[in-house]
């Protein structure tokens, strides 16, 4: 006979909860919220401080966006699966934060401001060399730390622990806070008071997320530590057991630092970020082909099928709402009015409407789902994902509008700019919190971890395809101050040149969601019964 103990859970008893969930909960919220303070922090100043401080081409700038960006959502994946195997958690946080303290510190060395020179741009590029290697670190350093922190969050519950859901809302909070914060504070330093203040804050954040992060450890109740801390403390090279100092933990960290080296180099060579990112699609595209059709019977066959219509559109839905640190981040700059009540909102500033409205709108939009779930008229998550696209698409319309009303200056009135931000929220929550959750119930089990890099794969793949849509609406930036005629004219062409990216955006946005919208009723039928 089974036997039940009147004593509770460790992680229910008094001295380790706070506000009625274990006490690490609020050390991992604290630690993501820094992280993302830092993350965003520099992510919306980070165009703007190469097209205007080493006076970037729109294009340059751009490449460096986009390879970044598809590499920063491309490292959790293994990061995840060192933690996993090897390192644990909490080895695997402080080594990532450790690594990202490093690299938005290193991001506070601006160097010289670049100058125009008997027709040429004269560049710091010792400065740009360690910018470019300081976000090599960033890029290691998020593979290590995003992963697993959410990981130790879902480890503080029981398998049907009732406090799990409102244990990752409120983990979900902090992520918004420190982007709200992050890109209002680092944006007014960056644009305001000098690059290096709001890079510079951006690295503070992230130490204080690090100390927090370390001081808590004794609340994380022994879930985050390795599964085999024999097997990493084993003496190794290359599975020998020869040198005794080089254990296989130290081989992790000493691999991760020699991939710092490479990525460097990466970051500044779009094409083979562009090449591998094509080539390992096609290869994991194909590999999955060939399992649906070879080793699934015919309702995984039908699962599975749905599962890539649905990971396809992800990029189409990240692709369009990822201009928000792209074109629409030099939009704002350029030929938004940004005044308001006196005083000037800088253009990375706009980028704390997403989390923001994501802190307004989420509980309602859980309050609306809830609400069709009881009458039974919950839309299926095909359908929840064609109105995640169909409203990132509507979201661009905003900005056409807008574009038919400038003032005297030739600019667009703000309102137009927030109600866009407005529409991609509001497509972000119908798409992205059932994304994962898809994953994982529309996957054949023993290839759920595979699909689930799968979907961060296209993730990443969509970062870099934001960032090459971008490139159709660059422009040259005058390299002599123009008269108020020429900025007229000037601003009037950049407009004009926008708003054709915007239109194209806005059609294809919409053409993608109505047509996911009428796919769904049969890709509902192929899910066999998964909601």
């Amino acid at each position: 006979m089974t036997k039940y103990s009147d004593q509770p859970p460790a992680n229910h008893t008094p001295t380790n909860q706070l506000f009625g969930h274990p006490k690490g909960l609020y050390i991992c919220f604290a630690t993501e919220m820094w992280e993302r303070f830092s993350f965003y922090g520099m992510k919306y100043l980070l165009l703007l401080y190469l097209t205007k401080y080493h006076l970037f081409t729109d294009v340059m700038g751009l490449d460096v966006l986009g390879s970044y960006a598809a590499l920063v959502y491309s490292t959790p994946v293994i990061g995840g699966l060192l933690a996993d195997r090897y390192l644990g958690m909490r080895k695997a946080v402080i080594f990532g934060g450790c690594l990202l303290v490093l690299g938005h510190l290193g991001m506070a060395v601006e160097g010289h401001p670049a100058q125009h020179m008997n027709g040429e741009i004269i560049r710091d590029n010792q400065a740009l060399q360690v910018f470019y290697f300081s976000i090599a670190l960033i890029i290691v350093g998020v593979g290590f730390l995003k992963p697993n922190i959410s990981t130790i969050v879902g480890k503080l519950y029981g398998e049907n622990d009732s406090r799990r859901d409102s244990g990752f809302t409120i983990f979900y909070m902090g992520i918004n806070i420190g982007a709200f914060v992050a890109t209002l504070l680092c944006g007014y330093l960056g644009e305001t008071l000098g690059w290096r203040y709001g890079f510079g804050a951006a690295g503070i954040g992230m130490l204080i997320g690090l100390a927090i992060f370390l001081y808590g450890q004794q609340y994380l109740q022994g879930h985050a530590e390795p599964h085999d801390p024999v097997k990493l403390k084993e003496s190794l090279l290359l599975g020998h057991k020869v040198l005794p100092g080089l254990s296989r933990e130290n081989l992790i960290y000493l691999g991760s630092l020699l991939s710092i080296i490479g990525i460097w180099q990466l970051v500044q060579a779009t094409n083979l970020v562009e090449w591998s990112l094509n080539g390992l699609s096609i290869i994991v595209a194909l590999g999955i082909l060939w399992f649906i059709l070879t080793r699934c019977n015919s309702v995984e066959r039908g699962r599975m099928s749905v599962l890539m219509v649905l990971t396809f559109s992800t990029v189409v839905f990240w692709a369009l709402f990822e201009q928000t640190a792209a074109s629409m981040t030099l939009y704002a700059d350029r030929v938004v009015d940004r005044e308001l009540l006196g005083f000037e909102i800088k253009a990375s500033q706009f980028g704390a409407l997403n989390p923001m409205f994501i802190m307004l709108l989420a509980p309602l939009f859980a309050l609306l789902w809830t609400g069709f779930a009881k009458r039974n008229r919950e839309p299926t998550t095909p359908t929840k994902f064609s109105l995640g696209i169909l409203q990132a698409g509507l979201g661009f319309g905003a900005l056409v509008i807008g574009a038919c009303f400038p003032n005297e200056g030739g600019k667009v009135a703000a309102i137009w700019l927030l109600l866009a931000y407005l529409l991609h929220t509001t497509g972000e929550l119908c798409l992205s919190p059932v994304g994962l959750s898809a994953v994982t119930k529309l996957s054949v089990p023993r290839i759920v971890g595979l699909m689930m890099g799968t979907w961060f794969l296209a993730t990443a793949y969509s970062e870099f395809m934001a960032a090459q849509i971008a490139k159709l609406a660059a422009i040259e930036v005058p390299s002599t101050y123009p008269t108020d005629n020429e900025q007229l004219n000037n601003t009037v062409a950049t407009l004009t040149s926008y708003t054709e990216l915007f239109t194209t955006l806005f059609w294809v946005g919409c053409g993608a969601g109505v047509f996911l919208l009428c796919l769904s009723p049969y890709l509902k039928k192929h899910m066999h019964g998964i909601q």
